[in-house]
């Protein structure tokens, strides 16, 4: 995975502008309030889901890295 990538998967401001995107479609096609919100919410929990991950896997390869130069 690229770092532009990774970067783009771990922006908020990515996450918020799909949130958006997504709540004014629903909001066209005359989907209930709540169900906006539910889904609103599962995306920002997957967002956090892959920030999380990817931002670990940033921290496990910087690691990598530093063990193996300072052999």
């Amino acid at each position: 995975m690229s770092k532009e990538l990774k970067r783009k998967l771990t922006s908020r401001k990515l996450w918020m502008a799909v949130v958006g995107f997504v709540t004014a479609l629903f909001i066209a096609f005359n989907v209930a309030e709540g169900d906006i919100e539910k889904v609103a919410s599962v995306i920002m929990a997957f967002a956090t889901l892959i920030s999380y991950i990817v931002g670990e896997g940033l921290v496990d390869a910087a690691s990598a890295k530093n063990k193996e130069t300072r052999w």
